[in-house]
């Protein structure tokens, strides 16, 4: 498929058929994610390729309980819906015949020998460069989705899941300082749906010349 037709014909779907996804096409998927560039090309990132429905399940139940806990309805019609809502888009990957997990590193640069005895801290550089390490995941993880929608899946990113980043780190061995950065749900969809509205190309654009 021509790159212009995947990009302008991707759509995150969320409901997927049994079939499952080859490794094959996984390892395809990941290894073009692997090419997306980064911070100093220092490439954070790891992927974990779940298809365990067990494990995927348990990861989902992890998360239900979580938006249980940290937003209870309290027998309010409006909370009971808006928690109703919260539950399905947290946790609908448990109908994914995979889930890629995106693993992420720190990232170590140059700049920290400059701030010894400086008042500065690395944190404060982070975020003063609005956090590459995390900009190099979205691409790596724009990627994976252009990838899989080419091979003729559907694909959905994953951030509601996080809710629960420390279980789920500690259910799939990620160890600190690395963390979670986010998850993507890929599957065969069982409907084919077309992009939601964008913004005009007016409301997007300006030219400095």
């Amino acid at each position: 498929m021509e790159l212009k037709d995947v990009i302008e014909k991707r759509a995150s779907i969320r409901t997927f058929t049994d079939e499952p996804v080859s490794a094959e096409h996984i390892k395809e998927i990941i290894r073009r994610a692997g090419l997306a560039p980064s911070i100093n090309n220092s490439q954070p990132w790891k992927f974990i390729a779940i298809t365990n429905e067990e494990i995927i399940e348990k990861m989902g139940k992890i998360v239900q309980k979580k938006v249980l806990e940290y937003f209870p309805h309290e027998n309010i019609k409006e909370k009971m819906m808006a928690q109703a809502k919260v539950l399905r888009f947290s946790s609908f990957f448990m109908d994914a015949p995979v889930l890629i997990a995106v693993e992420m590193s720190p990232y170590q640069t140059v700049i920290e020998e400059l701030l010894k005895g400086r008042e500065l801290s690395l944190e404060d550089v982070n975020r003063l460069r609005n956090y590459p390490n995390i900009q190099s995941i979205g691409a790596a993880v724009e990627n994976l989705i252009l990838s899989a929608f080419d091979l003729g899946y559907g694909a959905c990113w994953l951030s509601g899941l996080l809710i629960a980043r420390n279980e789920l780190e500690e259910l799939l061995s990620i160890k600190s300082p690395n963390t979670l950065a986010a998850c993507v749900a890929i599957g065969k969809p069982r409907e084919f749906i077309t992009q939601r509205d964008k913004k005009s190309f007016e409301q997007i654009f300006t030219l400095i010349d």
